[in-house]
C-alpha cells in the first residue's frame, strides 16, 4: 500500500479522503489556500502545505504548486476528490510523468469520456443507447437549426467540454435556438475555453439515473447499483437517493449492465459514474455522460452496497484487484442524501459565506452520517462552492429513510450564515417526493414556485 498520498482538494471531500486513508494506514498531505489555513482538512492531515492565494486558479487549480507539494512531501499518489483537477487529463499526465500515481482513470480515458461527442460515439459503438442528436461538434447556429429540425424539438444544447451545468440550454422552437446557441457557446467558452456544442433530443419528462461503477487494473468491472438524481435545480443536484423508485428489477438489470458495458468499452480504471436519462413512461434509457471521478453523492451507494468507494479508489490505484466480485455485492435498504449549502433559497440561492456561531450536527441512531468540514467558529470563505455538509441516511426501506432524514434535518442547527436546511426539510416532506412522483423538472417547475410563495 502507499505510504503517503496527497489530497488535491478541500472541504468535506478532503476530510472524507483523509479518514479513509487513515483507516488504510496511509499518511496524508493536505494542500490549502491562504483562505483555508484554518480549515478542518488542514488540521486532520499528517502534513499540510499552503499552495497559494485564495483564488482557485492560484491554489487548488495550480498544477505546478500541487505537484511541487507532492514532491516535497514524498507523496506517492494524489487523490483529486471531485471538482477542481479531478477530471483534468493534463494534470493526470503530469502526475504520470513525475511517477506520482493519479487516483483516478488514465488521461486517455478522461479525454475519451470527457469529450461528450467522442463519448457518445464510443457508447453507440459499444451498444449503449444514446439520445438522437448531432454526430459531431456544432460550431454555428445555422447548422444547429438544421439538426434540430431533423431530430425534432424540444432539444438540448450542451457544451462538448462541459460539466457542472455550464453551457446547457433547453430550446423548444426554432425562434429560440439562435439566441440560446449563442449564449450557450459564450458561456462554454468562458468556462472551459471551448465553445463547441452538440445537440440532442430532449427527453422530457425524464429521470436522471446514474450507475456507480468500479474498475481495476486487471480488467474487472462491477457496478454498485443506481442512484436517482432527478431532484435538481438548474442542472445542479439537490437530493439523491438509492435505489430509484422508478426502476423495477428488469430495467435495473438492463441499465446497470449497460453501465458495466460502457466502462469495459474504454478499459475503465478506478471509480466512475455512468449517467443516463430515463424516459419513465416508455421504459427507455439513454446514455448522457460519464463522470470520471468520485461523485458528491457516493455515500448513498456506500450505505446500500456496503462498499467504501474511497478506500476502493486507493486500493485500485495501488494495483490491487477489486475487493469484491459482482456476485458478492448485496444491496440492502434505501439511502438518501441532502446537500447542505450556505445559501439563501429565498434570494435565488445566493451564497451566504460568513462565520458559524452555533453548530449542532445531527447524530445518534443507526444509519445516519454527516460528511462535513465545518466546526463552531469556522468562517466559510466566499471563494469556493457553497456546499458545507451532506446529510446521508439509511433505512430498511424508503419510508424509514425519509423519516430518518426529516428527523436529522430538524435536529441540524447552524447559525451565523443562511443555509438551505429548511428548504431541504420541506422538500423531503413534500407529498410528491414522499410518493416518489417526481422528475428532473419537478423541483424547478413545481416545488420551488410554491416554496417561494411562502412567508418567512
Amino acid at each position: 500500500m502507499f505510504n503517503k498520498i496527497l489530497i488535491a482538494n478541500r472541504g468535506e471531500i478532503a476530510v472524507r479522503i483523509i479518514r479513509a486513508a487513515r483507516e488504510l494506514g496511509v499518511e496524508t498531505v493536505a494542500v490549502y489556500s491562504q483562505a483555508d489555513q484554518d480549515a478542518l482538512h488542514v488540521a486532520l492531515a499528517d502534513e499540510a502545505i499552503c499552495i497559494g492565494p485564495a483564488r482557485s486558479n492560484d491554489s487548488y487549480l495550480n498544477m505546478n504548486n500541487i505537484l511541487e507539494a507532492a514532491v516535497a512531501t514524498h507523496a506517492q499518489a494524489i487523490h483529486p476528490g471531485f471538482g477542481f483537477l479531478s477530471e483534468n487529463s493534463k494534470f493526470a499526465r503530469l502526475c504520470e510523468e513525475m511517477n506520482i500515481k493519479f487516483i483516478g482513470p488514465s488521461a486517455e480515458v478522461m479525454d475519451a469520456m470527457g469529450d461528450k461527442i467522442n463519448a457518445r460515439a464510443r457508447m453507440r459503438k459499444a451498444g449503449v443507447p444514446v439520445t438522437p442528436g448531432s454526430e459531431g461538434e456544432v460550431y454555428n447556429a445555422e447548422e444547429a437549426l438544421s439538426i434540430a429540425e431533423r431530430i425534432g424539438y424540444p432539444v438540448m444544447l450542451k457544451a462538448s467540454a462541459g460539466g457542472g451545468g455550464k453551457g446547457i440550454r433547453k430550446v423548444t422552437s426554432s425562434e429560440e435556438l439562435v439566441p440560446a446557441f449563442n449564449a450557450a457557446t459564450a458561456e462554454a467558452k468562458a468556462a472551459f475555453g471551448n465553445g463547441a456544442m452538440f445537440i440532442e433530443r430532449m427527453i422530457y419528462p425524464a429521470r436522471h439515473i446514474e450507475v456507480q461503477i468500479l474498475g481495476d487494473q486487471h480488467g474487472h468491472v462491477i457496478h454498485l447499483g443506481e442512484r436517482d438524481c432527478s431532484l435538481q435545480r438548474n442542472n445542479q443536484k439537490v437530493l439523491e437517493e438509492s435505489p430509484s423508485v422508478a426502476i423495477g428489477q428488469t430495467l435495473r438489470h438492463k441499465i446497470t449492465s449497460a453501465a458495466v458495458k460502457a466502462a469495459q468499452a474504454v478499459n475503465y480504471e478506478n471509480a466512475g459514474t455512468i449517467e443516463f436519462l430515463l424516459d419513465e413512461k416508455a421504459g427507455e434509457f439513454y446514455f448522457m455522460e460519464m463522470n470520471t471521478r468520485v461523485q458528491v453523492e457516493h455515500p448513498v451507494t456506500e450505505f446500500v452496497s456496503g462498499v467504501d468507494i474511497v478506500k476502493e479508489q486507493i486500493r485500485i490505484a495501488y494495483g490491487e484487484p477489486l475487493s469484491k466480485k459482482q456476485e458478492d455485492i448485496v444491496f440492502r435498504g434505501h439511502a438518501i442524501e441532502c446537500r447542505i449549502n450556505a445559501e439563501n433559497p429565498k434570494f435565488n440561492f445566493a451564497p451566504s459565506p460568513g462565520k458559524i456561531t452555533t453548530l449542532f450536527l445531527p447524530s445518534g441512531g443507526v444509519g445516519l452520517r454527516v460528511d462535513s468540514a465545518m466546526y463552531s467558529g469556522y468562517s466559510i470563505p466566499p471563494y469556493y462552492d457553497s456546499m458545507v455538509a451532506k446529510v446521508i441516511v439509511h433505512g430498511e426501506n424508503r419510508f424509514e429513510a425519509l423519516m430518518k432524514m426529516q428527523r436529522a434535518l430538524m435536529e441540524f442547527e447552524l447559525e451565523g450564515v443562511t443555509t438551505n436546511i429548511d428548504f431541504q426539510l420541506e422538500l423531503i416532506s413534500n407529498a410528491q417526493v414522499i410518493a416518489g412522483d417526481y422528475d428532473t423538472g419537478f423541483l424547478g417547475n413545481v416545488f420551488l414556485p410554491e416554496y417561494l410563495k411562502q412567508e418567512d
